[in-house]
Parts: structure tokens; sequence; C-alpha cells
């Protein structure tokens, strides 16, 4: 009994040191979070439990979608505007792989004061990431007068996304001509679309049944704002600048033509 009471003052210590650290805990450290219903009703999926089989080359580019050989097609009309009381038109169509296909571009205008449509058609080859060349043929008939060339063509991607498209043309009489236009897009939104384009021309004659003259005969900046009601259809509203030079003014100012014009224009864009 002695001994008891000379423990007794520890044990009581112990004692209440031991309740008021059940007592912190219980107050202060929050019961173990209860795993969401998402959580605890989210069963992971069985791993793969089969090897794929041993598959030929032809076997395996079909399973993987990786022939570059399929073959496959575009049609898109870049332009199809009204200006003035003329229409004009730019499109090209396509049909091939990867690496090589079938080209057909065509562009022109009719109205009271222009009659010209040109047809190339064109074997279309990519040489490099983003790069390819053409080669192929260009019918084109300009104020009822026509004419045959062989083309060799350049398009592709520069950097910075500038889209080049660069065409030289030797008609039947010798005549070259190079014919180059740059455009860029530029998105304003994701529907909302400013695509400003420079056109160049330079022959290395003059031709007055094509109303060409030697050296730059002819210029072209536009700007054309178009609004994608969706990826594959876009009306727009636009302003082109056109200048000829040289010999070129000078027949065109002798057919009573303007060598230096501004017009406002409104057309479609789309592509299927």
């Amino acid at each position: 009994m002695k001994l008891l009471r000379g423990w007794a003052p520890l044990l009581l210590f112990v004692g209440a040191t031991v309740s008021a650290q059940e007592t912190h805990e219980h107050h202060h450290m929050p019961p173990a979070a209860e795993p969401a219903e998402s959580t605890s009703s989210h069963v992971a999926p069985e791993p793969p439990s089969h090897a794929m089989p041993a598959m030929s080359a032809s076997e395996m580019v079909d399973v993987m979608g990786m022939d570059d050989d399929a073959r496959y097609g575009k049609f898109m009309v870049d332009q199809a505007e009204v200006h003035d009381d003329t229409f004009s038109w730019d499109l090209d169509a396509w049909y091939g792989s990867d690496f090589d296909k079938l080209w057909l571009k065509s562009e022109g205008a009719q109205g009271d004061d222009e009659d010209r449509f040109a047809v190339d058609v064109s074997w279309d080859h990519v040489f490099a990431r983003w790069w390819s060349v053409q080669t192929g043929i260009r019918h084109e008939e300009r104020e009822g007068e026509p004419s045959t060339s062989l083309l060799l063509g350049l398009q592709g991607l520069a950097p910075q996304w500038f889209e080049i498209d660069a065409r030289l043309y030797v008609d039947e009489h010798g005549g070259v001509s190079l014919h180059t236009e740059v455009d860029y897009d530029l998105l304003l939104t994701q529907r909302l679309v400013l695509q400003p384009d420079l056109k160049l021309t330079a022959n290395d004659r003059t031709d007055i049944s094509r109303g060409a003259g030697s050296g730059l005969s002819e210029m072209e900046l536009g700007l054309r704002l178009r609004y994608e009601l969706r990826r594959e259809i876009a009306p727009y509203i636009g302003i082109r600048w056109m200048r000829n030079f040289g010999a070129t003014a000078d027949i065109a100012r002798a057919a009573g033509r303007d060598d230096n014009e501004v017009q406002a224009l409104a057309g479609l864009r789309f592509w299927f």
C-alpha cells in the first residue's frame, strides 16, 4: 500500500497526458475521407491478354492505316467571285496518293470587258516535305485567241506558312511566261480568316494577241475576309488592286482598258 501511494502522483500524470492527447486527436484529426462514388464504381479495363499474330507488311499497313499509296481526291473552288460586271474563278481538283497526283487547275473571268479562261492538267510529285513539282500542259483562251503551253510548276508551304505556287509556261511559239502566287491565311478567330495574296506575271517577249508585254507585266494584290460557316464552305468579301507594267500597260490602254484598277468583290469559297 505504501508502494502504491508513492507511485500514485506519477500514474495520475501519465493518465492525464494520455487523455489530453486522445481529446486533441479527436477534435483536430478529420476522419478518413470516403472514396467518391465515381472512383469507387470505376473498374479499370483488363490489360490485353493476347499478342498480335505475325503479319505481312501489307497486312500491317492495313491494320495500322498507314497506306501511303491509298487513292483519294479533292475538289476546291478557292475563288468564285463577282466584281463589277465580271465573274471570275480559281479552282483546283486532284486525285492520287500522298506522293503522286493528277492535278487539274482552272482560272478565268467572264464579263463585258474580260473574256479569258485557262486549264492546267499536270502530274504532281512530292519531292520533299511540304513541296511538290508539277509537269503538264496548259490550254488558254484570251479574247477568243487559243494557245497551248507546256508547264513546269513548283508549289508548297514556305516558312511562316506562306503558300507558294510558281508555274513556268512555254507556248507553241517558244514564248516563256512565269506566273507566281503567294498567299497566307491569318486566323482572326476560329471561323473568321483574313487572306492576303499576291500574283505576279512576267514574260520574255511581247505578244499583242494575248495582251502581254515583255518583262514584269501584271501584278494583282488582293485581300479577302471570309467567314467559315463550316470548314468546307465560306462566303467572303474583299478588295483587289490590279496593275499592268511596261508594254502590257500600253496594250491595255490602246484597247481601252484600265492599266491600274481597284475593285471591290464578293464571293464564295468551298471544297469537298
